[in-house]
């Protein structure tokens, strides 16, 4: 009998041997695999001390990678002054390798390795943060480079993962019109507050997908990487995903007083580079909600792979209750 394979995990020492094969940058003398989430990455160091991150892409709710849009746009950001993890092509001048696994042909990407520690704290750290954010919204104002597969807007943040989410295994018959009338609420509360800026986001801008380096001068300054997400969409959904981050999502959850001084250096930083209307201000709140029901539609379409328990029964009611608190969720300025 032939087993069906959602999807396989292959060894760093097989991901070394495929990009040593096509990239054309010598041996690679050291790999590691870093993690498994919604794809996975590998560290590769070669002879010449060269190293570079390996993205085996996964396909995803949403569909397959966004490939040339995201090489393009990392190309634009640093051609503009920005500091981000640019593809490296292959040996052919491709974006990617098409690698043949037992549940199909998944894309390989390699990318720039940085150096540097994750935003930590302090305001300096946050500060650097905002600013490196805002640097890329202005920069990509001026992109014209091939489009994105993916709009971050209210079909593919909110509408389409609630379809999944509403489909889970572990969704049941009590909890799914409370998931669809929050849904709902939520889509009629965006809408309600007008016309909102959109950008060249980032997508998964938490503080985590870049590092902060100091220069000589102790000046700190933000490098970003792992663009997966990325594509044209809502600022407030862009400026959202810090303060997700930073609040607990649990039903019971507050705002710390120290997560309060981060959001708040954060979005005074921003808006120190960057000018960020009222309206935009006002649907923050609205998309940290949406951002929920996103990372929760993405788990529903990772069961598969990941399990069903990966967004349980009992985890799912008590995201409900938390909801439906975010529903009146103000930040402080």
């Amino acid at each position: 009998m032939n087993l069906e394979i959602a999807q396989s995990t292959p060894t760093a020492a097989s991901i070394a041997k495929l990009v040593q094969a096509h990239y054309g940058l010598g041996e690679v003398v050291e790999s590691e695999f870093l993690r498994r989430s919604f794809n996975q990455v590998y560290r590769l160091s070669f002879a010449s001390g060269r190293r570079a991150v390996a993205r085996l892409c996964a396909e995803r709710p949403r569909g397959g990678p966004n490939m040339l849009f995201e090489s393009a746009a990392l190309q634009h950001w640093a051609q503009a002054g920005c500091p981000v993890s640019r593809c490296l092509p292959t040996a052919d001048g491709e974006v990617a390798i098409h690698v043949s696994l037992p549940e199909g042909s998944r894309a390989l990407m390699l990318f720039e390795y940085l150096d540097g520690e994750f935003t930590g704290d302090s305001a300096d750290d946050i500060g650097a943060f905002a600013h490196g954010l805002a640097a890329l919204h202005i920069a990509g104002e001026s992109y014209q480079g091939p489009a994105s597969s993916y709009h971050l807007d209210l079909d593919y943040l909110l509408l389409r993962p609630l379809q999944g989410l509403l489909h889970a295994p572990t969704m049941t018959a009590e909890l799914r019109p409370q998931f669809e009338r929050l849904g709902q609420r939520l889509h009629s509360d965006v809408l309600a507050l007008g016309e909102l800026s959109r950008v060249l986001c980032h997508g998964d801008a938490h503080g985590s997908n870049n590092f902060i380096v100091r220069g000589a001068q102790e000046q700190h300054e933000a490098v970003f990487f792992d663009f997966d997400e990325a594509g044209p969409g809502y600022l407030a959904y862009e400026l959202a995903v810090y303060p997700w981050s930073l609040h607990p999502r649990t039903p019971d959850g507050v705002l710390s007083d120290k997560a309060t001084g981060q959001w708040r250096n954060f979005i005074s930083a921003y808006r120190e580079a960057r000018p960020v209307a009222d309206a935009d201000l006002a649907a923050i709140a609205r998309f940290m909600a949406v951002r929920q029901i996103w990372l929760l539609g993405e788990c529903a379409g990772r069961v598969p792979v990941w399990g069903s328990q990966t967004i349980p029964t009992d985890y799912l009611r008590r995201q409900v209750t938390m909801l439906r608190k975010w529903e009146t969720l103000e930040l402080p300025l």
